[in-house]
């Protein structure tokens, strides 16, 4: 019924579609054949990411160290190019993930997400103070004032919880401070220093 004259014929319908094929013998009788090609549809194969990583959750761009799920939807079952076959998987490196997904009548389709993976900031404290032995080393008198800056991002925010990039600090016994360094991807790393209080003399006038 395609016009073809050929004993076979290669169909690709997009729809359902009824094929008759007239055979004719050796003594010129003939008779018909019918069959209908029944077409199921694709799925419709997706991928969802899932992340709190970065500077906008679940964009597919995250920190190092971070890990991020793909959640394969549209069918029955799935098979990733990671070689996994469950719906969702845990990635933490950079690349292009595909998923092929199969829907009840084993009909197939792909999809594909890309993952990037941003550095973390180099997070750094600089100590200035003129007290003591020695300029700038973290041991002070008690009394004087440190100012520490934090270093190697776009914002801070201290454990003392402050969030300029410099605070100024008198502690009165050794203290611990940390800075935790925001970068311009949202990637965030810490830095610490310990600031030493040696104690003042006892002065006296005999």
């Amino acid at each position: 019924s395609t016009g073809a004259t050929n004993a076979s014929i290669m169909v690709s319908p997009m729809l359902t579609m009824t094929y008759t094929v007239t055979v004719t013998n050796a003594n010129n009788c003939s008779a018909s054949l019918t069959r209908t090609i029944t077409v199921n549809p694709l799925p419709t194969a997706g991928i969802t990411v899932a992340e709190t990583s970065g500077t906008t959750p679940n964009d597919g761009i995250i920190c190092t160290g971070a890990t991020a799920t793909l959640t394969g939807t549209g069918g029955t079952s799935y098979a990733w190019s990671t070689g996994a076959t469950n719906a969702a998987i845990m990635v933490t490196s950079a690349g292009t993930y595909t998923v092929t997904v199969t829907n009840a009548n084993g009909c197939t389709a792909s999809a594909t997400t890309t993952i990037t993976v941003n550095p973390l900031p180099t997070p750094g404290i600089t100590v200035a103070e003129t007290s003591g032995n020695a300029n700038n080393d973290g041991i002070i008198c008690n009394g004087a004032t440190a100012t520490l800056t934090g270093t190697g991002g776009t914002s801070y925010v201290w454990s003392t919880g402050v969030s300029t990039a410099a605070i100024m600090v008198t502690p009165v016994t050794a203290t611990t401070y940390t800075v935790t360094v925001t970068n311009a991807n949202g990637c965030t790393a810490s830095a610490t220093t310990t600031i030493t209080v040696n104690p003042l003399p006892t002065a006296g006038i005999t």
